[in-house]
């Protein structure tokens, strides 16, 4: 490694304003259906197959009041919350949505859809005479379907007990499972017949019968038990809803979540604030720590404190305890005046943030640490710092669920579906227009990527059932929304256009071209086995453009369940092993036997041996030049 470069003389936007005045507030799976037998549910003696078919629905309220059936439906009437966070958790915010679902959009993905239809009349035709004898099966009581048995919409017994509902559904399940044959049978290719099948499947999951009231079980049941509360409160939360939650069903109650008094409570302080950011030093928990700091760059898209969640699961307090000296950067959440900040401002900060730490550390250079869109930035500076001849500033890379391969990104997720040439634009204008890509417009487009978990699910258990959403710290910071910038926005799409991490000049940072190919640094990559937002053969090729040598990691978790992986959880595993096969299905076979647990201890071995030497751990943060502003999490991350 060449030698440092001099130390630098202070940012220049290095000034320190005093903090704002603000409040703190708190921050699909394809269903194939299965041909089952209908088991009885419940005690005593049930309608015959043809009596319960002909049951109205005043009927169906009858019999989940019986008492044999009631009992087994308790849990059912309930809808734990921890149900409905642990769906929402896998669905959290990430690059997925920049672009947005436009109608024309979904009028499009229909027209191909319909014009399946029209060029292979024959097949559709046999496909709906195959619905129609299913029809008939289920009009004599003669159909086996079922729902899956994860399918929690028809968990409640009384899809099965009461003939009337039992029809419903199993209409319901013979039009998915033809509608989901004739695509998969029609002349459609590529991209067109992911279209038709993303269409379809928003049009399915609108049309389940759990989604109305007068045909949902467990509703029915909640009104009259409740005497009409229940619809009452539901009424309530759908109007509140409408009026601040742009008509979109809340996923969680942030109320109990306080910032700095029961999430994000490491202790540190601020130690540097400019316009862009705030960089937080974290207090050493040992005697000793390591020379070499980690400077951790997360993503504009979302608020720092991911990695900073209650203690227990706080990967802040877990590198403290490493007796690594950390600094993270909290973004500043901008508004339409800062328009203007793009990949290049966002590039110059990382630097400004690296030359503290370097400072204060006393050390020559830093390690540093990319989650997902800040792992685009850090790759950014990264090849920024080659062609500038400063590379030397940073030694080792962490990168954690973060795709640069951006068609890798396109080819495995929904959003590829609708990634063409005049969505980006569009996409791109109406930034430009508001300056801002504002945070609700994400997780609004992203929920109709996913509307079965991040719709529907809450449409019934805050409107149907008239319960609250759960309190759940990992979704009260996924719902504290940031804005991106019009222009970072805008560079963002370029990526997606132009790929430039593996094509060099593509992109350029500060007016010198990028070439990711010009970077030497040790890489640790993690990546989840059931990441649907970053997929892990993507975060394998981000191993790969760092050289063979690289260490990957796979952990069997989701995306932020990757990232926020402590140890502890008995059904943890992860594989780890060297970058060293080219495709990364090869790599996984080569891999070894998996290793139980979370893979933090792992990465608190291989961060040890690349930081430097063991010194005593400083007695205060912050330095002479950089003094202590006020403690984490300080104050750009309560901006609202």
């Amino acid at each position: 490694m060449s030698q440092p470069p001099a130390m630098p003389a202070a940012p220049s936007g290095a000034e320190q304003p005093a903090a704002p005045a603000v409040t703190p507030r708190a921050p699909r799976k394809p269903r194939a259906s299965r041909a089952k037998s209908v088991a009885a549910v419940g005690q005593g003696a049930q309608p015959s197959e043809h009596e319960a078919a002909k049951q109205p629905l005043k009927k169906a309220v009858k019999t989940v009041a019986k008492p044999a059936v009631k009992k087994a439906v308790i849990k059912a009437a309930e809808v734990p919350a921890i149900e409905l966070a642990v769906a929402a958790e896998r669905h959290t915010l990430a690059v997925t949505p920049l672009i947005g679902v436009r109608p024309r959009d979904l009028l499009g993905a229909a027209g191909t859809l319909l014009k399946a239809v029209l060029r292979t009349p024959f097949k559709a035709g046999m496909h709906s005479g195959n619905y129609l004898r299913e029809l008939y099966r289920i009009a004599t009581g003669e159909s086996e379907l079922a729902p899956a048995a994860k399918d929690k919409r028809f968990a409640d017994p009384t899809w099965q007990s009461n003939g009337f509902l039992r029809a419903l559904v199993q209409s319901y399940l013979a039009g998915e499972r033809e509608l989901s044959a004739f695509i998969e049978a029609s002349d459609l290719e590529g991209a067109d017949k992911g279209r038709a099948r993303f269409v379809a499947s928003l049009l399915v999951d609108a049309l389940a019968p759990s989604n109305l009231l007068l045909t949902n079980p467990t509703a029915l049941r909640k009104v009259l038990d409740t005497g009409g509360m229940s619809l009452l409160q539901g009424g309530r939360q759908l109007a509140r809803d409408i009026l601040h939650n742009q008509g979109m069903p809340s996923q969680v109650d942030s109320e109990p979540f306080k910032l700095g008094e029961n999430i994000a409570t490491a202790k540190g302080e601020v130690v540097f604030r400019n316009k862009m950011f705030e960089l937080l030093q974290y207090a050493p928990s040992t005697p000793n720590v390591f020379e070499r700091p980690l400077v951790m760059s997360p993503p504009q898209i979302n608020k720092y404190y991911a990695v900073d969640l209650s203690p227990e699961k706080s990967l802040i307090k877990w590198v403290q305890d490493s007796g690594v000296q950390l600094f993270v950067i909290s973004w500043r959440n901008p508004t339409a005046k800062q328009r203007d900040w793009g990949l290049s401002d966002y590039v110059q900060c990382l630097d400004q943030a690296v030359d503290v730490a370097r400072q204060i550390s006393g050390s020559p250079d830093v390690n540093m640490w990319g989650s997902c869109s800040g792992g685009i930035t850090l790759a950014a500076y990264l090849g920024w710092l080659a062609a500038v001849g400063e590379s030397a500033k940073v030694a080792n890379t962490c990168w954690a669920v973060c795709v640069l391969d951006m068609p890798s990104v396109m080819d495995a997720t929904s959003i590829g579906l609708i990634a063409t040439p005049a969505a980006l634009a569009a996409a791109k204008a109406n930034s430009r227009r508001k300056g801002v890509l504002s945070g609700q417009e994400m997780a609004r487009m992203f929920a109709w990527l996913r509307p079965n978990d991040l719709i529907w699910n809450y449409w019934v258990n805050n409107y149907l059932l008239g319960n609250k959403p759960p309190a759940f710290d990992i979704l009260a910071w996924n719902s504290d929304t940031t804005r991106l910038p019009a222009q970072l926005h805008a560079d963002y799409l370029d990526l997606i256009q132009h790929n430039p991490f593996s094509n060099p000049n593509k992109l350029w940072v500060r007016g010198l071209p990028i070439d990711l190919g010009q970077v030497q640094v040790g890489a640790y990559v993690v990546g989840g086995t059931t990441d649907h937002i970053t997929p892990w053969q993507g975060c394998y090729g981000t191993a790969r453009l760092f050289g063979e040598q690289s260490t990957f990691v796979l952990s069997n978790a989701g995306h932020l369940q990757s990232l926020v992986n402590p140890p502890g959880n008995p059904k943890a595993h992860f594989y780890a092993a060297s970058a060293s096969q080219a495709d990364a299905e090869d790599w996984l076979a080569a891999a070894g036997e998996r290793q139980q647990g979370s893979w933090w201890p792992h990465w608190r071995q291989w961060i040890g041996e690349r930081s430097g030497v063991s010194r005593t751990a400083p007695k205060s943060l912050g330095s002479k030049k950089y003094p202590a502003l006020c403690a984490a999490p300080g104050t750009y991350v309560l901006e609202r």
